[in-house]
């Protein structure tokens, strides 16, 4: 995180996404991080999981000492890491809220030594190099989930082992800008959706019409502040076949209207 902050050489870092993975771990950190338009405190002991796409500003009062770790999906495959295993860890949020994992003094010790030990064989050249390093990296990944585990933490940062729940997730993410109800997925999955609505909730605290229209509106806000498209054409990309329909929905959703949240960012 350091040579991040001196890279930048006192600039302000401006939003932006990637198409990797990024796990983002602080050490000492006073800030704010904002990821997908959501704003969190940065401070000390804390891990934040970013996907690929997801929008994110990094707010440091000063410089911050920590690690940031990036893997994209080729990375992961050519090292016989699953892409599944990521998804079974549900570590890494593509909508909705994102917020940190806090560790102890005692978690960090051993996150620290993966972190110094996929440094150190970055910077040489050896057989089996990226090998190993993915071999950390998934020991590091398992080590988060443990973290989750054991101390608790937000209810989307928990494996839940629930089939059920992956399956929404995946389907949510491939359908939501076709399918916009709650029975769509229901049906999909072969259950009810009072059944659908009442595992999902019980799981994430969130009925699963509430994941839909989030991630509706996280894909609405990432068009609105990156592409320049109209609020008429993004309308017609996210599936709503009456443009003010869409402003109705985002309004609902943000209390403003898409017009205004482009003019905010």
């Amino acid at each position: 995180m350091e040579d991040h902050y001196d890279g930048r050489k006192g600039q302000l870092d401006e939003p932006h996404r990637h198409d990797y993975f990024t796990v983002l771990i602080t050490i000492t950190a006073k800030g704010k991080h904002i990821i997908d338009f959501n704003k969190y405190d940065l401070s000390d002991n804390q891990i934040f999981f970013i996907s690929p796409g997801q929008v994110h500003q990094l707010i440091e009062d000063e410089k911050s000492i920590g690690f940031i770790l990036v893997f994209s999906n080729q990375f992961l495959i050519h090292n016989d890491i699953p892409l599944c295993f990521i998804d079974d860890l549900n570590l890494f949020n593509t909508f909705s809220e994102s917020p940190p994992l806090t560790y102890s003094k005692e978690d960090f010790g051993q996150l620290k030594n993966y972190c110094d030990e996929m440094m150190l064989l970055n910077s040489i050249n050896s057989k089996y190099q990226y090998q190993t390093i993915g071999a950390y990296l998934k020991l590091f990944l398992i080590n988060c989930n443990n973290i989750c585990t054991i101390h608790g933490g937000h209810t989307q940062l928990i494996e839940t082992g629930n089939a059920m729940l992956k399956n929404f997730r995946e389907l949510l993410n491939q359908k939501f800008k076709s399918w916009h109800s709650v029975t769509q997925y229901a049906n999909a999955l072969n259950i009810t959706s009072d059944h659908l609505n009442r595992v999902v909730k019980s799981l994430t605290a969130k009925s699963a019409k509430e994941h839909i229209q989030e991630r509706i509106v996280i894909a609405a806000k990432r068009l609105l502040y990156y592409s320049g498209g109209s609020s008429k054409e993004i309308a017609y990309e996210l599936g709503f076949s009456v443009p003010a329909h869409f402003s109705q929905f985002f309004k609902k959703c943000t209390g403003i209207p898409p017009s205004q949240f482009r003019q905010q960012g």
